[in-house]
């Protein structure tokens, strides 16, 4: 073989060697022990396998066949990982959504409402709750920063006529002795999870007891994209509640889903970076004018930035109105 294809074949050697190593670190089972155990059974194979390509040829062919055993035995155990709605759930997960579609009005089950004191105390409170789509007004575009400017996590907030504010949410949903892993949402550490949540439990928790900055942005959509972006979550909702699936960190989070759900909607919306580091959002949301391009973004932005309210807020019945108070008084 040629140098070049010696390059290639280590190059994807390594490659698989790295992402074995690191699926079998966050799912093997069996304990840390055994997970050492399976990691360096599969790091001697791709070793032996890389050593004998490059030292000695004559033994370049059993390495492979171990190799690819490996490699077969480990696929398999990673397609048998499949993703389940009967786990120990944290309480802010514990329960799937559902939502029941007659005429315009939505009856969702399981709306959260907690009464968070801190992020380890609150009262858990689960309610139905309808919603006439007639009466739909606004979209909000909240976004939570809780690593740095180019990361946060990101939340559609639908505005009600009667003054109700609805805050969809993709979310991982972590059983009671996970937290948040960016790797792990790569290798199925988590189920994925759509929380229909009141602005003031899921806006103030992050904004209050975890410290995260948070921005909330209106949306300039027709109405009927509204309703039809709420019918959307719905239905995903639905979906998962019956078909749980895997949160992706890269490929099915708190953006790219939205993305996912928006793009039937609103024709022509391009991929972008910005839909990964989505703390870029509102530089996409504003070229594409999904934001007031009558003002400069930098105004936007300050408008938008409602952390200090919703934390001084609390969790209090008007919590919606006196986020949004500022802001209102701002702008006229």
């Amino acid at each position: 073989m040629s140098f070049i294809t010696h390059s290639l074949l280590s190059l994807a050697l390594l490659l698989a060697l790295a992402w074995g190593l690191a699926a079998l670190w966050i799912q093997a089972p069996g304990g840390h022990g055994l997970r050492l155990v399976w990691m360096g059974l599969w790091a001697a194979s791709a070793l032996a396998c890389l050593a004998a390509v490059w030292l000695q040829p004559r033994y370049a062919t059993p390495a492979r066949w171990v190799f690819a055993v490996a490699a077969v035995a480990l696929a398999a155990w990673w397609i048998s990982l499949t993703p389940s709605n009967q786990r120990n759930w944290a309480d802010d997960v514990a329960r799937s959504l559902r939502g029941e579609v007659h005429g315009a009005v939505v009856t969702l089950h399981n709306v959260r409402n907690f009464d968070w004191r801190s992020d380890t105390d609150y009262t858990a409170r689960w309610q139905e709750a309808s919603y006439d789509l007639e009466t739909l007004q606004s979209v909000d575009m909240a976004l939570s920063y809780w690593m740095g400017p180019a990361i946060a996590h990101t939340l559609v907030s639908f505005g009600f006529a009667d003054g109700r504010h609805l805050v969809f949410s993709v979310e991982i949903r972590k059983e009671r002795h996970e937290s948040f892993s960016a790797i792990g949402g790569f290798f199925k550490q988590f189920e994925r999870s759509i929380i229909a949540a009141e602005e003031r439990d899921i806006l103030y928790v992050r904004a209050g007891p975890r410290g995260e900055q948070v921005f909330l942005y209106p949306i300039q959509m027709p109405l009927a994209a509204m309703r039809q972006l709420f019918l959307a979550y719905v239905d995903n909702a639905n979906r998962l509640a019956d078909n749980p699936k895997f949160y992706n960190t890269l490929t099915a989070n708190c953006t790219t889903l939205v993305y996912d759900m928006v793009r039937p909607i609103v024709p022509g919306l391009p991929m972008d970076i910005r839909l990964i580091v989505s703390g870029y959002l509102p530089e996409y949301l504003y070229r594409h004018h999904g934001l007031d391009t009558r003002q400069p973004l930098h105004t936007l932005r300050a408008q938008a930035d409602i952390t200090q309210r919703a934390a001084q807020a609390g969790p209090v019945a008007d919590f919606s109105a006196r986020i949004r108070a500022t802001a209102q008084q701002t702008t006229r």
